[in-house]
């Protein structure tokens, strides 16, 4: 048989192997295995691994049939490299698939639609900025690899060593702020002032954060909009954390009345609303007159709620039906000008 023939028959049947192989395991797989709810981790192996795959062992049958190809010596060195190089890049292919199927585990596991989800936004915080970080150190890797394979570039790797303290320090100080962006994730992901799906106050801007990468914060704002932040802003500035320690939160609305209001009487009302309102967890209430005025008196009340999208329905309905309360019954403790008009003696007798 001609060798041109010959290597192509070893380079078919390499693909044809692996393609087989690989359609076997996930044909076992797939009749083994019993999907638990709305997520298999079968499904996401063959998903996130299943092209990888395609590749790998294909490439990895190749490379041990080597041996028997009968390729020209001057072309043999070249065509080991590239199989090296190409199995080198599916093998780092597979390690990154392996971390996406490692997060949909997680994510599964973890759910962040339980209605106390703390524990489980402290993980996917955590787990989001090692995702990355093990994402970006394979690709390095992968490069370093490839590289380092070749033997020019060895020797000129060698002869740089002596530079290196002085480019190290050129370049920390030209890369001063984004190391200080990759420490801040660092600080961030394990000490979590900030974590996936916590409710923010930031600048003004009330949201929830939607992605926290190696060097921003991305806040999904309540009208849809999204607020880009440096990472290192959550630690040298401050902001306001209303799930740092729970989704239970307090709220309030303000009424400002006439003095002659009974406040006794709009108190029951408010008792009477909020336990009719199932947005209201039955933590804390109270009303109270909380300060006075030349004209009115202010009127605080206060409720709780297991969320703060909850707290702010449950102020808002508060507000709609206790001022429907005053209107209908109490009319006459609306906020009113009062004006003393006086006649003197001579205008009375005229």
């Amino acid at each position: 048989m001609p060798n041109i023939l010959w290597d192509l028959m070893l380079v078919g049947i390499s693909v044809i192997a692996g393609w087989l192989i690989k359609f076997l395991l996930s044909l076992f797989l797939r009749r083994t295995t019993v999907k638990e709810g709305d997520f298999s981790l079968i499904h996401s192996v063959l998903f996130h691994l299943g092209k990888a795959f395609n590749y790998f062992l294909p490439l990895l049958i190749l490379n041990m049939l080597m041996p028997l190809m009968r390729v020209p010596a001057k072309d043999e060195v070249l065509l080991n490299r590239v199989v090296e190089i190409a199995l080198t890049l599916s093998f780092a292919a597979l390690m990154i698939g392996a971390i996406k199927v490692l997060e949909d585990y997680v994510y599964h596991t973890y759910d962040l639609k339980k209605t106390n989800n703390l524990r489980e936004r402290k993980i996917r915080t955590q787990l989001q900025f090692i995702r990355k970080l093990a994402i970006s150190v394979i690709l390095v890797l992968t490069a370093c690899a490839i590289l380092l394979s070749f033997d020019s570039l060895r020797k000129v790797g060698a002869g740089l060593l002596t530079g290196v303290g002085v480019s190290g320090i050129i370049i920390g100080f030209a890369a001063q702020k984004s190391l200080g962006n990759l420490l801040a994730g660092f600080q961030i992901a394990f000490t979590q002032p900030i974590r996936i799906d916590d409710v923010l106050v930031v600048e003004g801007e009330w949201g929830r954060v939607e992605e926290i990468t190696l060097t921003y914060v991305v806040l999904n704002i309540w009208d849809q909009r999204k607020l880009i932040l440096p990472i290192n802003y959550f630690i040298e500035k401050p902001f306001q954390n209303w799930t740092r320690t729970g989704s239970e939160i307090l709220g309030t609305a303000f009424f400002y009345l006439d003095y002659t209001a009974p406040v006794d009487k709009i108190r029951e009302a408010f008792n009477r609303l909020l336990q009719a309102s199932p947005l209201w967890d039955r933590r804390a209430s109270a009303l109270q007159v909380t300060n006075t005025s030349e004209r009115t008196i202010e009127v605080r009340t206060l409720m709780s709620a297991a969320t703060s999208g909850n707290a702010f329905d449950l102020r808002c309905y508060m507000r709609e039906e206790l001022v429907k309360y005053i209107r209908e019954n109490h009319p006459e403790c609306l906020p009113k000008t009062r004006a003393i008009v006086s006649q003197s003696s001579q205008d009375l007798s005229e």
